[in-house]
């Protein structure tokens, strides 16, 4: 394997999509620095490699960064308050961590000259589609400060591209599961919930009717796109979804039907504020990185699950699907 004179900084990297694109950079000879807080993170994400160096630091604060990126010729920026629920309820603080914290990293990036800049933006950008699937270029709605947020992260990552030359690409993120993410969190994704209730013998909650759609993508997809982006010329905005939509009602049939666990989901009252169908087209993804999604939504949750057995927690929370 050759030796890459690369160096990357990845903030968040003890997180769930952090920890999992700190080890394929490691695996493809990266050298990788993590910048964590480890408010969600957990070191014991992370493997025991030469080529891996830790930080314990905010994005918040604007002398860890900078120091942080000291000596970095590229940087991935995971760091983030993820909870739409969160955003709502504490906005001043969301956009401390999603605006300030992204700002941090990217003035940091800029003065660093580094060869690139790859963010997380999201698929909470499009808000209520009015077309699916959803391009790059549709209109952009966002129906919460989160949402509102990442919107504004790639307009600052623009501007700085025009102001200071830095090269940079944001990934709108559809829905991620994998590994590591932990159902326990009030930022767990939908399948993490399901699954763990799944094999708690527990029915799984759903709001509404379960018919709303989402576009899963495997957390090992999200990695390569990322450390692609890293390598990749182009700047910009990139979906990163597997271009097909599932509804929760099917959902719930696949995970009964790999974890041998059938139970009828229970519903609650359905949220006025969810959006009813999502999918990302993702032909940027292939055309500009190269990616094809290599997972499809059964070898996922088949992984998902072979995990999760190992070492299964049951909670008793309820889940709400949001963008």
């Amino acid at each position: 394997m050759p030796t890459y004179p690369h160096r990357a900084l990845v903030t968040g990297g003890a997180g769930f999509i952090g920890s999992h694109s700190v080890e394929l950079l490691l695996e493809n000879n990266f050298n990788v620095r993590v910048l964590d807080n480890f408010s969600s993170g957990h070191l014991s994400n992370l493997p025991t490699h030469p080529q891996l160096e830790v930080v314990v630091g905010d994005i918040r604060d604007r002398d860890d960064v900078q120091a942080a990126m000291q000596g970095m010729t590229h940087c991935l920026h995971l760091a983030a308050q993820v909870s739409v629920a969160k955003s709502v309820e504490d906005p001043i603080g969301s956009a401390t961590h999603n605006i300030l914290g992204a700002l941090n990293v990217m003035h940091a990036a800029a003065n660093a000259k580094v060869s690139k800049l790859v963010y997380a933006s999201s698929a909470a950008v499009y808000g209520i589609p009015a077309q699916l699937p959803l391009l790059e270029e549709a209109e952009l709605q966002p129906l919460s400060p989160y949402g509102l947020e990442k919107w504004v992260d790639e307009r600052y990552a623009a501007l700085l591209g025009s102001l200071h030359g830095l090269p940079s690409l944001g990934l709108r993120y559809f829905n991620v599961y994998g590994p590591r993410q932990d159902p326990s969190s009030p930022y767990a994704g939908v399948i993490a919930r399901f699954l763990d209730r799944l094999l708690s013998h527990q029915a799984p909650v759903v709001f509404g009717d379960g018919r709303q759609t989402r576009d899963f993508i495997y957390v090992g997809d999200i990695a390569r796109a990322n450390m692609a982006a890293l390598l990749s010329a182009q700047c910009g905005i990139c979906n990163v979804a597997n271009g097909q939509q599932i509804d929760l009602l099917g959902l719930i049939a696949l995970l009964g039907q790999l974890t041998n666990c059938h139970l009828p989901p229970q519903h609650l009252p359905a949220n006025a504020e969810d959006i009813r169908y999502s999918c990302g087209n993702n032909q940027r993804l292939t055309e500009w990185l190269a990616i094809e999604p290599k997972w499809n939504l059964t070898e996922g949750l088949s992984e998902l699950i072979h995990y999760v057995s190992k070492s299964h927690v049951a909670h008793d929370e309820p889940v709400n699907i949001r963008a």
